[in-house]
């Protein structure tokens, strides 16, 4: 986000072993978009490792603003962890979406302290058949007249390999929910078989989302024109040197709106070639880092 000048970069830090599951939510700002300094840590999980704490596995935090309440919200994904026995993915699995909320009014509050308020949407009964033992892994809410809606993602990580992760769209008439699934537009068309971490801004005209994809050395990107009817999605190239320093461009951080049709994309790679096998084994080795590229709307 960008707010008074001053970016602001909340994001999932991978701190110890186990890998994916001992995190730190981690808040920066930056002037230039170049140097960054650390703020805070918002939130840090337990690490546990048993599959008995829900909040064992913390990630994807992602600031929203209401401009009813005037204040900031915080939406961020709580796992189970456990090791995995070769048959599903357990590292994180029964993902639920946690909402937290500044204390401090105002746009300023964007650096919180946040109060944790609740969970908005796990997994359950009104799950459907696309979801799996995932839960739900990503939360992206936006605003189109007096409703919010919601990008939610999960896989079903119960079997491996798992051969989808794919995304749907939830309702609600206030970001504290509740949030209904759109049954009749879940899952949304963007991606076939993979897409995570969907995050929608304002653009001219409509809406954009960016989104983690498949496609080498390119973020995903859709546009909307009302900002719930969602098409097939597109590869926006962020690296157009093959491999430059992401061996593996992973995920869009969101678009921010620089003025002018212009927009400046974070996004998060891998620095070695991922060893996907090992890693979903819950052995590292790669390290990860952040990039950005600037667009221009055409």
């Amino acid at each position: 986000m960008k707010v008074a000048g001053t970016y602001h970069l909340f994001t999932s830090e991978m701190v110890d072993d186990p890998i994916w599951v001992r995190m730190r939510l981690g808040h920066w700002t930056s002037a230039d978009r170049e140097h960054w300094t650390r703020v805070a840590t918002i939130r840090e999980s337990s690490g546990e490792f048993t599959g008995a704490d829900p909040r064992a596995a913390l990630w994807s935090p992602l600031p929203v603003w209401d401009d009813g309440e005037e204040r900031w919200n915080l939406f961020y994904v709580a796992y189970k962890s456990k090791p995995g026995d070769g048959t599903a993915f357990t590292l994180n699995y029964e993902g639920r979406i946690w909402r937290a909320q500044s204390t401090v009014r105002g746009e300023s509050g964007i650096s919180g302290p946040y109060e944790d308020l609740g969970v908005v949407m796990e997994p359950g009964s009104q799950s459907m058949s696309w979801e799996g033992l995932q839960g739900t892994d990503s939360f992206f809410p936006w605003h189109v007249g007096k409703d919010w809606y919601a990008m939610y993602g999960s896989a079903q990580s119960e079997r491996l390999p798992i051969t989808h992760w794919l995304v749907g769209l939830a309702r609600s008439t206030s970001l504290a929910g509740p949030w209904t699934r759109v049954t009749t537009a879940s899952p949304l068309p963007l991606e076939s078989t993979f897409i995570e971490n969907p995050i929608v801004t304002t653009a001219p005209r409509g809406w954009f989302v960016v989104y983690d994809s498949n496609a080498a050395d390119a973020v995903g990107v859709a546009w909307s024109p009302d900002g719930v009817t969602w098409g097939k999605g597109e590869a926006l190239v962020v690296q157009p040197t093959r491999g430059s320093w992401a061996k593996d461009v992973r995920t869009p951080l969101g678009l921010v709106d620089e003025g002018d049709g212009k927009y400046t994309v974070f996004y998060t790679g891998f620095e070695q070639p991922p060893d996907w096998t090992r890693l979903l084994a819950g052995k590292g080795g790669e390290t990860c880092a952040i990039g950005f590229a600037e667009l221009k709307a055409q």
